[in-house]
């Protein structure tokens, strides 16, 4: 593994590129938004999508031209090997972009060894900086958060993610699954984001978060933000969590990550 003043060096200048990009992203929400291609229903890519990723993908490379890169618009298909790799999601929340709704962000993460050493989630438009470094904890805009300590089902606030179920092969499986968690959860929420949606778990606003249908450039700097804060992150099946199958089952704690396991288990 690097040495600390490495993960600092890839730190610092990851988040100056990130906040480089952003002004791209504000610039972009401000104006009219024009789709370029509509890959299925529910995911659309923007020019903006695209000029974010292409900022950070070149800034990255030349700061670290040995690095390997993951992203989703023009490198989606690279393999997560032990080499340094950046997973990168330009602008997650693009229908939400696309539509003037503020929860969108940056997501930029770092694996090396194939693990998840640097995370960063950034929401220009509400001026939410979530980082974080392996072992040294996670922040907002400097702060350190922690995820809740809630366990039980009846007094947790969950998010899941819905949009993918306009797919008709999916529909009743989410339908399903969202009705099994108003049946018992104290509320139920869908972000739109589910980087943002990752870190609000790791702040402690939703108490877990369950989503399949992912890539791992959606999670990939989330769940380590989560995991520094005090959370836990599992497969939806309740095995252990692999990033690049990227089902997400995210929560404050360990024993809410299974009561919510077992709740959904037939979903």
């Amino acid at each position: 593994m690097p040495s600390v003043n490495e993960v600092n060096n890839y730190y610092n200048k990851s988040l100056s590129i990130v906040k480089k990009s952003a002004e791209i992203m504000i610039d972009g929400f401000s104006k009219k938004k024009e789709t370029l291609t509509k890959a299925v229903d529910w995911d659309f890519v923007t020019e903006f999508d695209k000029k974010v990723e292409d900022n950070l993908i070149q800034q990255l490379l030349r700061e670290f031209p040995e690095h390997k890169i993951i992203a989703e618009e023009s490198q989606s298909g690279a393999e997560l090997t032990s080499d340094p790799t950046w997973i990168i999601d330009p602008i997650d929340g693009t229908t939400n972009f696309m539509h003037g709704y503020p929860q969108s962000c940056i997501s930029v993460a770092l694996t090396i060894n194939k693990e998840l050493v640097i995370g960063i989630v950034y929401n220009p438009i509400m001026n939410q900086m979530f980082t974080a470094k392996k072992g040294q904890g996670a922040f907002l805009n400097g702060q350190p958060i922690r995820a809740s300590k809630t366990e039980d089902l009846s007094k947790s606030l969950l998010a899941l993610e819905l949009s993918h179920g306009r797919h008709p092969s999916r529909h009743n499986q989410m339908m399903k699954s969202f009705d099994a968690c108003v049946s018992v959860a104290h509320g139920v929420r869908t972000v739109g984001s589910s980087a943002l949606t990752l870190c609000y778990v790791a702040m402690g606003g939703l108490d877990a978060y369950y989503a399949n249908y992912l890539n791992s450039w959606d999670i990939a700097a989330g769940v380590l933000i989560l995991r520094e804060a005090g959370g836990t992150v599992i497969s939806t099946n309740g095995d252990k969590f692999d990033l690049m199958t990227a089902r997400v089952l995210a929560a404050g704690t360990n024993v809410l990550a299974q009561n919510l396991a077992k709740l959904l288990k037939d979903f």
